[in-house]
């Protein structure tokens, strides 16, 4: 079973930290929604040959900013999926929020529309921070849109949040975890802030107009995180990511697990499990290719030493961990010798232990966990 994911490259303003294809200006809203449509209808005709359609699990509106769809244009897109695809009925939608967005009105509409989770760009309980960020809403609107949230059934639902910017100290963090806890959300994921180029951020930071990240301090943060979390009961069953007991994203674990997916839209990708492709991040280049029936896209098909280092890569990330049995049936013996042999290392310093054939990061581990995969890598 596949999932499928729809980038929506469309935000009300632009965070300063953000590096995600998006554009400020709806001006090609209609069309770009008419060629996302069409790029579904050519990917389905090109991939099912016979008569019967392709089973998905998971549909994930991303973005930019989805909660910007008017009601109909979100039915538009869910019925192209709905006739092109054939979507489990117990199928988990969802759809990227800005607190800004959500009323009480529109919560019953994307309900009534299908969609059963919401994943809610919060990012920070302080005002400050928001403003520094360039976020367009308040934490009171935050705070608010989660009880409205509650009210309007909605049991699945997630928060973002960012730690270890300049201006978050460890106690208005514990404060912000402690709201979590309280509010019972039952699920968050949670980011340290990176600084990436050609953002904003980056180069308010080059000109000194803002203060740059302490990588000592959000380390300190990401341990009060797991430790606060844990004690409040949530599973961290991902780096980035908290859930209470049944409450786990199925389309972000899809990712981990290495499951097939779609991406429709610009700069979406997609993955069939030897081919990795990636739209065009144009909107216009992208909206003219599909009236001409065209995808503008390329791919790569994965090397075996390519799909081995992405499996580390992300099942290390999780609370399974790695499975030296998975990596046996496909890769062989000697793979799984050499990672036992590289991994001693870490074994020994407490960074990862071996339990039932696998390999699981310890929570000091996760404070090393992209380091940790390079070096395993083949």
């Amino acid at each position: 079973m596949a999932g499928i994911y729809i980038h929506i490259p469309f935000c009300k303003q632009a965070c300063n930290y953000c590096n995600f294809h998006f554009s400020t200006s709806l001006q090609l809203k209609d069309e770009l929604i008419a060629a996302m449509i069409k790029e579904i209808h050519l990917v389905t005709e090109k991939a099912n040959h016979s008569s019967e359609k392709e089973l998905c699990e998971t549909i994930y509106f991303g973005g930019g900013t989805p909660s910007l769809l008017s009601i109909k244009e979100l039915n538009n897109i869910l019925a192209s999926l709905f006739s092109k695809f054939e979507i489990a009925k117990d199928a988990e939608i969802t759809l990227e929020a800005n607190p800004d967005d959500i009323t009480a009105e529109k919560l019953q509409l994307w309900k009534k529309a299908g969609i059963n989770r919401l994943s809610v760009g919060v990012q920070s309980f302080l005002d400050q921070e928001l403003v520094w960020m360039n976020r367009a809403h308040s934490s009171a609107d935050s705070l608010r849109c989660i009880d409205e949230i509650k009210n309007a059934g909605f049991s699945d639902y997630s928060i973002d949040l960012i730690y270890g910017s300049p201006l978050l100290n460890n106690q208005d963090w514990l404060n912000t975890i402690d709201t979590v806890i309280n509010k019972n959300i039952p699920h968050i994921s949670c980011y340290a802030l990176t600084v990436e180029p050609k953002t904003a951020l980056h180069k308010m930071i080059a000109q000194n107009k803002k203060e740059s990240v302490d990588a000592e301090k959000q380390a300190e943060q990401f341990v009060l995180l797991m430790n606060q979390m844990e004690q409040a009961g949530y599973e961290h069953y991902e780096i980035s990511n908290f859930s209470k007991p049944g409450k786990r994203s199925k389309h972000n674990s899809s990712y981990w697990q290495g499951k097939k997916y779609y991406g429709f839209g610009p700069a979406a990708h997609s993955y069939d499990g030897i081919k990795r492709k990636w739209n065009v991040s144009n909107n216009a280049l992208y909206i003219q290719s599909l009236k001409k029936n065209s995808i503008p896209s390329e791919e790569e098909t994965l090397t075996s030493t390519q799909s081995i280092n992405e499996y580390i890569m992300t099942s290390l990330r999780t609370i399974e961990g790695l499975d030296l049995e998975k990596i046996n049936s496909l890769f062989g013996t000697n793979h799984v010798n050499q990672l036992l042999n590289a991994s001693k290392k870490y074994i020994q310093s407490e960074k990862i232990i071996q339990q039932n054939n696998r390999l699981i990061l310890t929570k000091q581990g996760k404070l090393f966990a992209d380091g940790i995969a390079a070096d395993l890598f083949f």
